[in-house]
């Protein structure tokens, strides 16, 4: 005899353990609508193709139609013990329809099932997301359009590097994000075909209308193969891709946020419903929304990484790991999309330190590269012209003064070609100078704002 022979107890936790490790019903179950979509498609091309009759796929559509009221008004009852979405469905089918609702089933298998009700919550998530990009983008112009000649230090390395336009530092977050809704869409694309009708592996024997299906689920495409069909994970991870990369470009503006709205710093202010106190200094006013979403980051990239890892060593065609692609995917969902709505909320909400900005450029040495240029339009090779400001550079720190407070003297003293007309080398000169397509010149970055808002216009009509 065995332990659990000799245990009743310990059967019983071993039964319970495994019943409980197989099922997937507590998360699955945001699938009802999508599962009862494909299932309603189904059966009525059963009763067109006349696999069943038509009587009878019009009781499995009436009896499905009250499945979805039950559960959108919380009425269903959920049974655990049924290990997933698609048994409960069909379960309850059975007890209002009775055996009529066992002919659904026909021409279909869990696997093709499970693909096409993925696929199609993969296609709504996707677009959303897009819808949620956009909203941000439209905050970022807003802003962006304020903010045409409103100077600050441009960094690198975290040094103040040149002077720029408020305006054309937000519109590099503009160009990040709308690439991100061309991942998302590839996403979407990804998803738009149809697995239903590949059976559980081969194909059906039945004379199915998988067109026709596809048609009234709004699907673009049939699958080409059944084994791949079954099998087909990639449009999870393209989703999961494109919502990392999100993350990634929402983590970086929550970086600026975080160091602009600092005293050091005082670029921005963040709106009140964005920040948070302190438990012990009434003070604080801290960012939490954008540390959350850096801290939420990596779960996303976590999430990528394990369907990565999931998938990597999985013969065709399905297997049960696949069941371990949806939790990842909810999540990821769940993360990105109220992270993009806080993202949004803080750039319309901001309020600009114009003043502080302007400060931190007046107070600092990024007019060097134009002083530079302002030799080499005398002649001087730029290297050379580099080496006579960077000594001048050098010489300013060490004497605690500006650019602007320097004298004739002081420039001739690193080049004798500085003449009176170096005082013309200001803040506004120098990003008026950048007037080239993608400069920081401010006529160019309201140009380029009148162009983002003519392509956002465009793609929203287009998806």
């Amino acid at each position: 005899m065995t332990d659990h022979e000799n245990d009743p107890a310990a059967a019983a936790r071993g039964a319970r353990l495994a019943s409980d490790f197989t099922q997937s019903l507590h998360y699955d179950r945001r699938l009802y609508s999508e599962d009862i979509a494909g299932s309603i498609a189904h059966a009525r091309m059963l009763g067109r193709q006349e696999i069943i009759p038509t009587a009878d796929a019009d009781t499995i559509v009436e009896g499905l139609r009250q499945i979805e009221r039950e559960i959108s008004d919380g009425e269903f009852k959920w049974k655990p013990e049924l290990e997933d979405i698609h048994m409960n469905v069909e379960s309850r089918l059975h007890e209002i329809i009775g055996e009529t609702a066992g002919r659904l089933h026909t021409a279909r298998s869990r696997n093709d099932q499970v693909a096409t009700d993925t696929r199609l919550w993969v296609k709504s998530a996707a677009s959303d997301a897009v819808a949620a990009l956009r909203d941000l983008q439209r905050a970022l112009l807003t802003q962006a359009e304020r903010h045409t000649e409103t100077i600050l230090p441009g960094y690198t390395h975290m040094q103040r590097g040149q002077p720029v336009v408020f305006g054309h530092h937000l519109l590099a977050y503009f160009e990040m994000f709308d690439r991100d809704a061309g991942r998302f869409l590839a996403a979407r694309r990804a998803a738009d075909v149809l697995p239903l009708g590949s059976g559980a592996m081969a194909g059906s024997p039945y004379p199915l209308d998988r067109e026709s299906v596809a048609e009234e689920l709004g699907f673009a495409a049939i699958s080409s193969n059944s084994m791949d069909a079954v099998s087909d994970r990639d449009f999870i991870l393209y989703y999961l891709f494109a919502a990392s990369v999100t993350m990634a470009h929402l983590s970086r503006l929550a970086e600026e946020f975080v160091t602009w709205s600092s005293d050091e710093f005082g670029f921005i202010r963040l709106p009140d419903e964005y920040t948070s106190g302190s438990s012990i200094m009434p003070q604080k006013r801290n960012p939490d929304f954008a540390e959350l979403i850096r801290g939420k980051t990596g779960r996303v990239y976590g999430h990528l990484m394990a369907l990565l890892t999931t998938v990597k060593g999985l013969p065709l065609t399905y297997n049960r790991d696949l069941q371990e692609d949806k939790e990842g995917l909810f999540d990821a969902a769940d993360t990105v999309m109220p992270a993009l709505s806080a993202a949004a909320g803080m750039v319309r909400g901001m309020t600009v330190g114009v003043d502080r900005m302007r400060l931190a450029a007046e107070s600092s040495y990024v007019l060097a590269t134009d002083i530079a240029d302002y030799l080499v339009r005398k002649g001087v090779p730029f290297r050379k012209a580099y080496i006579a400001v960077a000594a001048l550079a050098k010489q300013s720190i060490a004497a605690g003064k500006g650019f602007g407070e320097l004298t004739m003297d002081d420039f001739r003293s690193a080049s004798k070609l500085f003449d009176e007309d170096v005082m013309t080398v200001t803040l506004k000169s120098a990003v008026e100078a950048r007037d080239v397509p993608g400069g920081t010149a401010p006529e160019r970055v309201m140009d380029a704002v009148q162009k983002a808002y003519g392509r956002l216009h465009a793609t929203v009509a287009e998806e």
